[in-house]
């Protein structure tokens, strides 16, 4: 702002410059917890001295914590089968196309979208949705320890 139009330029012989009675903020002082001219003139003392003073603050929700490729739905599997069909690294057996998703980065899978095609599935967990799916396009989804079909129902 430009010094002729800062306040106490125009308030200059006005006895309270706006506080309205005599008394008010006389005794208060700056703001010591401010600390001005971060941005401007101290900006050197900050990238020297405090190079974390703008970082981020606040509370982190434990869902951004959580990791992001872990989970795959019923409605990708399609496009993995094709990917790695595309790279000759997809695996038969049963005459279905198998799919170890612990291999793959996943830890669980979950029923959104469909599928058209049978698929053996092995992970670690799943959602009912994801098994009826699977089970209702002639697939079959298997347990990560002994590659054996888990009951119907177990998540």
């Amino acid at each position: 702002m430009p010094h002729k139009l800062r306040k106490t330029r125009k308030m200059r012989g006005s006895r309270t410059c706006g506080w309205g009675r005599v008394g008010q903020h006389r005794k208060s002082s700056s703001k010591s917890y401010r600390k001005a001219g971060r941005h401007k003139h101290l900006w050197s003392y900050v990238l020297k001295y405090e190079p974390n003073y703008f970082g981020k603050k606040g509370f982190t929700s434990p869902q951004s914590l959580r990791p992001k490729g872990d989970v795959i739905n019923v409605g990708d599997l399609e496009e993995l089968i094709e990917r790695l069909k595309a790279v000759q690294q997809l695996e038969e057996r049963d005459g279905m196309a198998f799919l170890d998703l612990g291999k793959l980065g996943y830890a669980k899978l979950l029923g959104e979208g469909d599928i058209d095609r049978p698929v053996l599935v092995k992970v670690a967990s799943f959602s009912k949705s994801a098994l009826e799916k699977i089970e209702a396009a002639g697939g079959r989804v298997l347990t990560p320890s002994a590659g054996s079909p888990l009951p119907h129902g177990r998540r």
